[in-house]
């Protein structure tokens, strides 16, 4: 189920102009492709955390005082 103010903002959506349209689609897909990257640089940046023998050596530490 779409929730109201997604049904009120694609109502809207279909109201405007064909090119308008195009230029709203293609300025989001354009920030979903920014936010998918700032995602996959954080997920390399948490991965390499994890990997990294002083955090692992820190987090059993800390495990070992629980």
């Amino acid at each position: 189920m779409i929730e109201p103010t997604l049904a009120q903002l694609e109502e809207r959506i279909v109201q405007l102009p064909l090119d308008e349209q195009l230029r709203l689609i293609e300025r989001v897909t354009q920030h979903i492709r920014e936010r998918l990257q700032e995602q996959k640089i954080l997920d390399s940046q948490l991965a390499a955390m994890a990997a990294d023998p002083e955090i692992q050596a820190e987090l059993n530490r800390i495990n070992q005082e629980s």
